[in-house]
């Protein structure tokens, strides 16, 4: 019998939708999923997937929760922890408890480029470094921004309907969570990865400028987009109640689309077999009923 698949961080908004499409395309008890608080899984308990209690900074309980797993997707771990070290602690009990192939969760980059996303960029080099170095299968999934991140990052529109954001005018491939979670479980339920990256982006780029369009259209008045300095963005957010790290952490994607970090790919639509959702479909889905 196949060992298990383990999805960690499976109670996250990637995790627990990669969990459901590898219910689709495997039996649920060959499916593992690993959070630290066990109890918000219990649906996933309630249909056969072995649901384990693991934290990253617990590395015996890694250990444990690890018995039995074949294939393990590392999901990054949450912005503003030590991550270098709760990913080595992954990687080293992985190998410990016989794991075979470990999928990283990396951030999409354009070749080449030396742009930095404080508390990303940094430690997907070091834990890809630690993934090489184990011995393990590994399989990299580089994935761009989420599209609902995105959205959200931009907020309600001003009385004024203008966006006002640090993105400039560089052509942007976001792909939403959901896009990547169905790829990333069609790489994890087949073999043939290992020693493979894919970059899980739109497969159309779109700009600020066509977002602006589209909104107006969905919401019935026009929008306009406005390429703002990041001290203004950072302090707009500031003011609307989110604190300062975490603003200019926002302010850093939104430059990181600026310096064309996500650049479009074929990846998500060879592995699932359809379009990824575009910018008009995901905004007239989340926007059509905004308050003008």
């Amino acid at each position: 019998m196949s060992g298990l698949i383990m999805v960690t961080g499976a109670s996250g908004e990637l995790g627990r939708q990669v969990v459901e499409f590898l219910l689709k395309l495997i039996p649920a008890h060959r499916v593992a999923a690993l959070a630290r608080r066990p109890e918000e899984l219990a649906d996933f308990a309630d249909r056969g997937v072995s649901v384990r209690r693991g934290d990253y900074e617990d590395p015996d309980g890694l250990e444990r929760a690890f018995d039995g797993v074949e294939k393990l997707l590392l999901i990054s771990a949450r912005t503003f922890t030590d991550v270098k070290a709760e990913h080595r602690n992954v990687i080293h009990a992985a190998k410990t408890a016989g794991v075979r192939h470990v999928h990283y969760t990396a951030i999409q980059r354009r070749a080449g480029s030396t742009f930095e996303i404080p508390q990303v960029t940094e430690w997907d080099a070091y834990t890809e470094k630690e993934l090489a170095a184990s011995g393990l299968d590994v399989t990299v999934l580089r994935n761009s921004q989420y599209l609902e991140s995105f959205d959200m990052l931009i907020g309600e529109l001003a009385a004024d309907r203008v966006i006002r954001v640090p993105a400039g005018h560089t052509p942007t491939a976001l792909a939403t969570r959901t896009d990547m979670a169905e790829a990333t479980a069609a790489v994890l339920a087949t073999e043939g990865h290992a020693g493979h990256s894919y970059t899980l982006a739109a497969s159309q780029a779109f700009t600020l400028d066509d977002v602006a369009v589209i909104l107006g259209e969905v919401t019935g008045a026009p929008v306009t987009y406005q390429d703002t300095p990041v001290e203004d963005y950072v302090a707009a957010r500031v003011a609307a109640g989110m604190p300062e790290p975490w603003a200019s952490f926002a302010a850093a994607w939104f430059r990181a689309m600026a310096e064309g970090e996500f650049t479009p790919t074929d990846d998500i639509e060879r592995l699932i077999g359809r379009p990824t959702t575009s910018i008009r479909e995901f905004l007239g889905q989340r926007r059509s009923r905004q308050v003008q």
